[in-house]
């Protein structure tokens, strides 16, 4: 089979090979869509799979999401077996990649809150602190 004759069923067989995976990828994207939103139905699930991209640890994620990073593994292990994520081998271990991007799908990713952040407002969510008589006399008294 002379080289051009090669070249060309490539060329038709990739050309196929596409259009089949854009087929495959349009009836499919309700299914994701639908296996994405039942895996991750909570803001830290959709946090700590963002950052499972294969460069962060279980730590790191554990951290930006705001739980423990034995709750990280046990969801990275979830996410391998329903296909949405891959274990990759490190050094030191293995770490979660994610298959797909939660923004392709229309899932929003929440902001992540900083430590100062999530002080602040467990702060505000704390009721005033409510003096005794007691306190308020001892205060006063130490004022003068």
């Amino acid at each position: 089979m002379p080289e051009e004759e090669k070249k060309d069923k490539q060329d038709i067989m990739i050309d196929r090979l596409s259009e089949m995976l854009k087929w495959i990828k349009v009836t499919s994207i309700p299914q994701v869509k639908q296996l994405l939103s039942d895996l991750l139905q909570f803001d830290k699930e959709k946090i700590a799979y963002h950052f499972s991209d294969g460069e962060h640890g279980s730590q790191e994620v554990a951290k930006l999401a705001g739980v423990g990073y034995v709750t990280v593994t046990r969801w990275w292990k979830i996410w391998t077996r329903a296909g949405i994520a891959e274990m990759l081998s490190v050094k030191g271990g293995e770490r979660a990649k994610r298959t797909f991007s939660l923004e392709d799908f229309g899932i929003e990713v929440p902001e992540v809150k900083s430590e100062k952040e999530t002080k602040s407002t467990i702060e505000q969510a704390k009721p005033p602190e409510v003096k005794t008589d007691q306190q308020e006399m001892e205060e006063g008294t130490k004022v003068e």
